[in-house]
């Protein structure tokens, strides 16, 4: 193996500076994100169990960033709503050949190669950023909420879920080691722990929870919330 190419657990290998979520990333993504993100799947029910108020008859729902498209199997389990629309949305192909692959049966579900810039959303009730404007550049991501909230119906609901930057150093610090511990817990050892970080420099961008907050309030939402936080893994509920 080149000497930069290292093991980040998983079975998943990459690079300084190059985390990707191409070639065989996709076959390990779930268990990975799973056990390297606090809370990722009670994340995702909990978002299922927040459509309740949100989906109805004609609705359209999208996933921006829907990597192997596990978000919408949980909505549909929660509802029998016939006519509703869920559009998923990810620039890798072989994540969405994944997704494509467990919905071939419902017609209700597409699923779209591109990235989120380059796509007008249609007007819809619920649309989810699960752990993805972290990966997008800063220079886009105001000019992206603010078409998510264009694109809601009045009522409508917009989740982001994102890693977040502490208030301080102090804090940094704080959360930083104690989610290396969490890692620890995980099964990681310390050389994929840092392997990871290593690899996700200038790839991912988290911004704090208040540079969040002045996205979603510079795009015009008024009404939103906390919905669920750990360490410096946070929700927010938006409603037009």
């Amino acid at each position: 193996m080149h000497k930069d190419i290292r093991d980040v657990g998983d079975g998943i290998s990459t690079s300084n500076a190059d985390w990707n979520f191409s070639g065989d990333v996709c076959e390990t993504f779930d268990k990975h994100i799973s056990k390297s993100v606090p809370l990722y799947n009670d994340g995702q029910n909990l978002i299922a169990k927040f459509s309740d108020y949100f989906i109805k008859e004609g609705s359209v729902c999208y996933d921006i960033g829907c990597s192997t498209g596990e978000i919408f199997s949980k909505i549909i389990d929660r509802t029998n709503k016939k006519s509703v629309k869920y559009i998923g949305i990810d620039p890798v192909l072989e994540m969405i050949e994944l997704a494509r692959s467990k919905y071939l049966d419902n017609p209700n579900v597409e699923f779209v190669v591109d990235s989120i810039e380059n796509i007008e959303i249609e007007p819809s009730d619920l649309i989810v950023s699960y752990y993805t404007m972290q990966f997008i550049s800063p220079k886009y991501r105001q000019i992206i909420i603010n078409k998510i909230y264009k694109s809601l119906n009045w009522g409508g609901a917009f989740f982001i879920f994102e890693k977040v930057r502490a208030p301080d150093a102090r804090f940094q610090d704080i959360f930083t080691e104690t989610y290396a511990d969490y890692k620890l817990d995980q099964g990681y050892d310390p050389l994929e722990i840092f392997m990871k970080t290593r690899s996700l420099k200038g790839v991912l961008e988290p911004f704090s929870s208040q540079g969040n907050v002045d996205l979603i309030k510079r795009a015009g939402f008024v009404d939103y919330v906390t919905v669920m936080k750990y360490i410096n893994f946070e929700g927010v509920m938006c409603i037009k």
